[in-house]
């Protein structure tokens, strides 16, 4: 078996990757180009056409949350730790649901370019001081989860060419920077939508077919799939019983319970698939577009998992966690013994494409945050022209797109399911509150919102800096010093909790909102303004 990883994959591999990535690029690219928007209106730029299908929109959506890490890390999850992985699995399955059931119509239906836009709808005071505050938690959450996207091409690089050089981590840093500057920056929302269509496409048949392949393997019997793997991981029966990832100690019970805390509330409130909910047409649609997005993503989720037993039984555990202890290679070793050097550069061509895709959409969801809520509601106080605000949301995705580059290169050698993590953690702890909140809470005040925002982003950023990913392990940032007093890995847990008490202290201690204010905001989130 050819070693992926650390050894050098035969050349026909990465050629036909090569080939293959640049093919989609200059494909999505050029369609990028002729879909963008040519009248110098911000809600074509921030919303795109929004007389797409609700598959269509399904579709944009389930690209837009599926990332490398679904189809990497997830599987390495599930081949490396059995039980726990597909445990994991079903969080983010899960995570749709809580979006289906509570967030999409009232959210679309308050609202207009970003949730900005609802909160000042809602709140008739402070809305300057709150449209900063989502602003800064905007962009801290969107270039968090970029910085992974942009470190994980590298790291995916890496399963090619082994431990690559500056010079390499630099090229590949910037080719993928650059390529999603000009999905945000020129196509804006149309780009970005075409792209994500195209990557969910991809990585819904690239997956389906690869699992199918492993469930032929095994003549479709599912016992025979699980009894090899459990066999082939070198841990027996315990492969298929809990606790092999997050058993044990009571710590690690917690850290995963926090972790999928984390995921399941923290998908509702991520910039990126906030605004995707905001476009489509009409109520309907977006009802019909959230159901086609759980049941895609459910169903690449449900491949993981079977790519990933796959793995196990058909490579091997022990050989998995040589070539890569983190799994990451799980699913290009399978990819190889069983469609060869073509299978492998198909699924490393799709990686790609889905790291791409995904920073496409952080980038534009920051500018469109910067240039709307910053610069339109806040600098020029609602004055500013659609031309004028267009050029700095272009501009602002530019910016974002070199500090992304700038802080990727900085952090190289970070796990990128750390900084994930960390971004969903945010998005949970301080959007979520304040748009509960703002959508059902009648009570609910700005200082409350200043408080859910602020104190839920400190709290997230100051328990993970005091925690193990920072010091005290071999796997922490500064591995030699120890200053980690909280014991998890991730914030969830105490900083969701936290988001919401401070956004409820906020408004039971600060004058109410004027009473029509919510009754007139509540008939718009039941009926909408198509």
């Amino acid at each position: 078996m050819v070693t992926l990883g650390a050894a050098v994959v035969d050349r026909l591999s990465l050629q036909l990757t090569l080939l293959l990535f640049l093919s989609v690029v200059v494909v999505t690219l050029f369609t990028a180009l002729l879909t963008a928007p040519q009248r110098d209106e911000i809600s074509e730029f921030y919303l795109g056409n929004r007389t797409m299908s609700p598959l269509r929109n399904g579709l944009a959506m389930c690209g837009d949350y599926l990332s490398a890490a679904t189809l990497l890390g997830s599987t390495g999850l599930v081949a490396l730790t059995g039980y726990d992985g597909l445990l994991y699995l079903c969080g983010t399955a899960v995570a749709w649901m809580m979006v289906l059931l509570l967030i999409a119509e009232p959210l679309r239906n308050s609202g207009k370019f970003t949730l900005g836009d609802t909160l000042a709808l809602r709140l008739s005071r402070m809305q300057r001081p709150v449209r900063i505050a989502l602003a800064l938690c905007t962009l801290t959450i969107t270039t968090l989860y970029l910085v992974a996207q942009l470190v994980g091409s590298v790291a995916l690089l890496t399963q090619f060419t082994g431990e690559p050089s500056a010079n390499t981590r630099l090229l590949c840093v910037v080719v993928i920077g650059t390529v999603v500057i000009v999905y945000a920056a020129i196509g804006g929302m149309p780009g970005a939508t075409f792209i994500q269509i195209v990557k969910a496409v991809m990585l819904i048949s690239g997956v389906t077919v690869t699992a199918v392949m492993v469930l032929n393997r095994f003549d479709w019997n599912i016992g025979a799939l699980l009894g090899t793997a459990a066999d082939n991981s070198g841990l027996g029966s315990r492969f298929l019983e809990p606790g092999l990832r997050y058993g044990g100690s009571t710590t690690n019970k917690l850290d995963f319970f926090s972790l999928q805390l984390a995921i399941v509330l923290g998908l509702a409130a991520l910039p990126h698939v906030m605004m995707r909910l905001l476009a489509p047409k009409s109520s309907t649609v977006l009802r019909t577009s959230v159901v086609w997005a759980t049941g895609l993503v459910s169903l690449v989720c449900l491949a993981a998992g079977i790519l990933g037993l796959g793995a196990t039984a058909i490579v091997g555990r022990d050989t998995i966690a040589e070539t890569d202890r983190k799994g990451d290679a799980a699913v290009l070793l399978l990819a190889h013994d069983l469609g060869g050097a073509v299978l492998t550069a198909l699924l490393s061509c799709l990686a790609f494409v889905t790291l791409l895709a995904v920073a496409a959409g952080l980038t534009l969801a920051a500018a469109t945050s910067l240039a709307h809520d910053l610069y339109g509601a806040v600098i020029r106080k609602g004055r500013a022209k659609e031309t004028e605000e267009l050029a700095v949301a272009r501009l602002a995705a530019v910016v974002i797109g070199v500090l992304g580059m700038l802080l990727a290169l900085v952090s190289w050698g970070t796990n990128t399911a750390t900084l994930a993590f960390l971004a969903f953690a945010i998005a949970a702890s301080a959007i979520l509150p304040t748009l509960v909140y703002t959508l059902f809470w009648r009570r609910f005040t700005a200082q409350g919102a200043l408080l859910s925002l602020c104190g839920g982003l400190a709290t997230s950023v100051l328990l993970v800096v005091f925690s193990p990913v920072v010091s005290s392990t071999p796997a922490s940032f500064y591995p030699s010093v120890d200053f980690a007093w909280f014991p998890l890995q991730n914030p969830g847990i105490v900083s969701i909790p936290a988001g919401f008490l401070l956004g409820w202290l906020g408004s039971v201690l600060s004058s109410p909102e004027v009473p029509q204010s919510y009754e007139d905001f509540e008939v718009r989130t039941l009926v909408g303004a198509e």
